[in-house]
């Protein structure tokens, strides 16, 4: 039924929570092929007006040693990942993507979903809900109404007593 998984993760311990979905998933259903997607977001950058061209020039190269820092330890994550799973005998590949500046996780993360065609995603949610979820957001929730294919959520034990 499932020929391909997509699992978008942050690095916490929440997102964390889906890797035995993950497994179980992949394993008992003979998914042949499970992707593992992390987004960086682009740092940002200001400037004066009576900046000179080296400081433009020194900002911009601080901030892309910011992006490449930020994608080395996405892939680092997500290394150790895809080590974990495969102990579990399930493959996986990984995928860092920018987010672009202004860009939102969730359309990045919709975007990667139109460009993969996963059978199935499969993301952490952090459980929220009323008042805490509308001022936080939810990048789980617009994925979910948005996305084209069917997402697994999944609420970590106890997230929901935490988020009160």
């Amino acid at each position: 039924m499932y020929k391909k998984i997509l699992a978008p993760l942050d690095g916490s311990k929440l997102s964390e929570c889906t890797f035995n979905h993950i497994k179980a998933i992949a394993t008992g259903c003979e998914v042949p092929e499970v992707e593992l997607f992390m987004v960086v977001g682009e740092p940002g950058y200001s400037t004066s007006e009576s900046a000179n061209q080296a400081q433009i020039n020194a900002m911009l190269k601080d901030r892309d040693q910011q992006l490449k820092k930020a994608q080395s330890d996405a892939q680092d994550y997500l290394d150790a990942v895809a080590a974990q799973l495969d102990k579990s005998g399930v493959k996986a590949t990984k995928t860092v993507a920018v987010c672009p500046l202004g860009g939102s996780v969730p359309n990045c993360i919709l975007d990667k979903i139109t460009k993969s065609k996963p059978d199935l995603v499969i993301m952490s949610t952090h459980g929220r809900s009323g008042v805490s979820r509308w001022a936080f957001g939810s990048v789980t929730e617009k994925v979910v109404r948005a996305s084209t294919v069917p997402v697994l959520t999944v609420t970590p034990g106890g997230c929901r007593a935490m988020a009160l």
